[in-house]
């Protein structure tokens, strides 16, 4: 067997990555290694990388290490050692970040009394001054030696050179004129309020890019931990991640499906809306397909395993979503982009002022306060906040609409959304069924509904619980010989009557003209036997939100194409589409259609948003541009959506939008801002109109400008 036939994809967590420099330098490393193709994930901190040859985990590792970065194979615990240390890193630097504002407020403090005749005089003592500000160089400042030394030895720049190499020269220029007591000023001030100030737009970054990790470990929470499994005749509780393919095991009533299988005996109803949205139950008996984690109803089942581990559907949603968090906004990395140009013509213009100025004017000191005054003006601070601060803001404003943003990417594209592919069940409708209509067939409707009740009365179907609840309080009969017939019905013998309650077709109904004339309208329709003699005949529907075409109505408005997707049949479809003021439908989409029904809708070059609620939409949510979950779906599905419907109100999508144009109008006027500061800044710095002292003051005032633009999100309001 070849080297080839033998590679094998093996995922490893990444520490250390800070910008796009970083996953970018890496990745070049590890394909220059033999036998390695890797994929660095930055958003993720994960790089994928398929080994062949002789090539293993431990030369990874190493190859890793080398780069200055930190590796580990991930398995079922890496995530939690992930959180648990991102947590503890996180706290450490909010602890930095005050330490760095206590050193850093007195010496930006005495700037307001610096200026004028006698301004020196007012100056905190020098050696103080340097006593409080290199904790902050050095200490706090530490993270971006780091980083500017791995973009460096990569080849490359980013905001850490700039920010290093200017507060250094500041700190060092000044230390020296401290020591030897120089007749010069000091710029303590400058380096310690740029450090700091870089530190926060760090922090809101972090902050922003919170809990990604939460959606996968949902996900991973719904499959069951043991499964009982058929050894030597005998059933033996074993841990899921002992079964193989071909092993046979028993669902229990009640009981989660551990792995996907193949039902060898055994009738049972399934409840696959944790996969399929799809609230109603699905029969099942021999020959038939289950799926990990779904819920079985009051039969036994038993199986054969055919995907376990990382083979399940289950699993394959679970890498799908990963994948798609994994993204990152491009007007996040606009600033890492800029930075690969900015940087280095900073630091020739800094060598040009410098060179020049000395040439000019014979004195080292005033060509280096006008090179440093460069570099200070010139540290991206302002550009680093542009970004996080308006997310920051826009997501909080969001979360009190009832808007729960996960994805910086999808808040930048929300409002550029042309078609909004919408799931009909939990989404459009409530996800609750309801009996609609009746017809009691020689003895009294509420008779009728009393029998109905007493047969599925034990039953967990959501037909069942619909017709239970239309009886209301009303007595409910013991039943004899009970029987349930998956996909069919239910029999039994109530008060001497031996009756059936199932489907038209269970019962031969499938010609009645009220039963045809309610399935017409989109509506489930089940009947009531005795015999031969039809007793009662009930419809039942899942009723449309109440927001529903108000929403789809607001949609359109915006100029958005509604298309709503759904496992149901054609009659149920038109009939929901209608009512809700929608235009175009897909009906009888499998789940696992959905993402390519997506796909097909973006064919056209459409920006397609998705709406769902059930983990079954996570593959279309991922081959979306946008997705949205309404917050009564699953928690799986609340957690993988970039944008989560908390108030389970589809007017939310309308509002999404709007907020998703809000907050970009603030960024693109922050980017805006942090470059005309810099346009005009860096040219009045280099013909020595600014020192240190004023450009670090600049430089705080064009990060405060940018952070109270922001703020200014606080207005935004959703439509009434």
């Amino acid at each position: 067997m070849s080297g080839a036939d033998q590679a094998r994809v093996v995922e490893f967590a990444i520490g250390g990555m800070t910008c796009a420099a970083c996953s970018t330098r890496l990745e070049k490393v590890l394909n220059r290694q033999a036998g390695m193709q890797a994929n660095v994930n930055l958003a993720a901190e994960r790089a994928r990388v398929r080994l062949s040859g002789g090539a293993d985990e431990a030369a990874v590792i190493a190859a890793v290490a080398k780069a200055g970065f930190k590796a580990e194979v991930v398995d079922k615990q890496t995530r939690e050692r992930e959180k648990a240390a991102k947590a503890k890193a996180y706290r450490s630097e909010i602890k930095r970040f005050w330490i760095a504002v206590l050193l850093t407020l007195p010496l930006v403090g005495q700037m307001f009394f610096m200026f004028g005749e006698h301004g020196h005089h007012n100056e905190l003592p020098r050696w103080l001054q340097l006593l409080l500000a290199t904790p902050v160089q050095f200490w706090i400042g530490w993270r971006f030696y780091d980083g500017a030394w791995k973009a460096l030895r990569g080849g490359g720049a980013n905001m850490d050179v700039l920010v290093a190499l200017g507060t250094s020269m500041a700190w060092g220029f000044s230390t020296v004129v401290t020591l030897f007591e120089l007749p010069q000023h000091v710029y303590f001030e400058g380096g310690a309020a740029v450090i700091t100030l870089v530190l926060l737009g760090k922090l809101l970054e972090a902050r922003a890019k919170a809990r990604t990790s939460e959606a996968i470990e949902s996900l991973v929470r719904l499959q069951p931990k043991t499964a009982r499994v058929e050894r030597d005749g005998q059933w033996v509780e074993m841990s899921v991640d002992g079964l193989m393919p071909g092993d046979i095991f028993l669902v229990r009533p009640g009981e989660s499906v551990p792995v996907d299988g193949e039902v060898v005996d055994g009738e049972s109803s399934v409840n696959e809306a944790m996969l399929t949205g799809e609230s109603m139950p699905i029969g099942k008996r021999a020959g038939d397909r289950v799926f990990a984690a779904t819920a079985n109803g009051q039969g036994s089942l038993r199986c054969k395993a055919t995907g376990v581990g990382e083979h399940t559907l289950l699993a394959g949603i679970i890498r799908l979503v990963g994948e798609a968090q994994g993204s990152k906004a491009p007007v996040q990395r606009l600033a890492d982009r800029i930075s690969g140009i900015f940087v280095p013509t900073v630091c020739v213009i800094a060598l040009a002022t410098f060179v020049g100025w000395w040439a000019y004017s014979g004195e080292f000191a005033e060509a280096l306060v006008n090179a440093v005054a460069v570099l200070v003006i010139a540290c991206p601070c302002a550009l680093g906040l542009a970004t996080p601060t308006a997310i920051m803001v826009g997501t909080g404003q969001g979360a009190r609409a009832g808007i729960l943003v996960k994805n910086a990417e999808a808040l930048e594209r929300a409002e550029k959304i042309t078609v909004l592919a919408l799931d009909k069940t939990g989404t459009l409708t409530c996800g609750r069924p309801q009996v609609t209509d009746s017809e009691a067939r020689g003895l009294p409707k509420a008779e009728a509904l009393r029998l109905a009740a007493a047969l599925e009365h034990h039953s967990e179907h959501p037909l069942a619980r619909a017709i239970v609840a239309a009886n209301g309080e009303g007595e409910i009969a013991a039943v004899s010989g009970f029987r349930a017939m998956a996909g069919m019905g239910v029999e039994g013998e109530v008060d001497g009557r031996r009756l059936r309650l199932g489907s038209p077709e269970w019962l031969g109904l499938q010609d009645d003209a009220v039963v045809r004339q309610w399935q017409q309208a989109g509506k489930t329709v089940i009947g009531l036997q005795e015999g031969a003699t039809t007793l009662a005949v009930f419809a039942i529907a899942d009723a449309l939100r109440p927001t529903s075409r108000a929403a789809v109505a607001r949609l359109r408005e915006r100029g958005i194409h509604v298309v709503m997707l759904t496992g149901d049949n054609a009659l149920t479809a038109a009939a929901i589409a209608s009512e809700a003021g929608i235009e175009e439908f897909r009906a009888g989409i499998l789940p696992g259609d959905k993402a390519q029904a997506v796909a097909e809708l973006k064919a056209g070059g459409a920006l397609v948003g998705m709406v769902g609620d059930g983990i079954n939409d996570a593959p279309a949510l991922a081959a979306a541009d946008v997705s949205f979950a309404i917050g009564a779906g699953s928690d799986a599905a609340i957690e993988a959506a970039d944008l989560t419907l908390i108030r389970s109100d589809l007017l939310g999508v309308s509002d999404a939008i709007a907020l998703s144009g809000a907050t970009l109008g603030k960024i693109r006027q922050n980017l805006f801002f942090a470059f005309i500061y810099n346009v005009l800044g860096i040219p009045l710095a280099a013909l020595g109109w600014l020192n240190p002292v004023v450009a670090g003051a600049a430089m705080a005032m064009s990060s405060v400008s940018v952070v109270s633009n922001s703020l200014l999100l606080k207005r935004w309001r959703p439509r009434a």
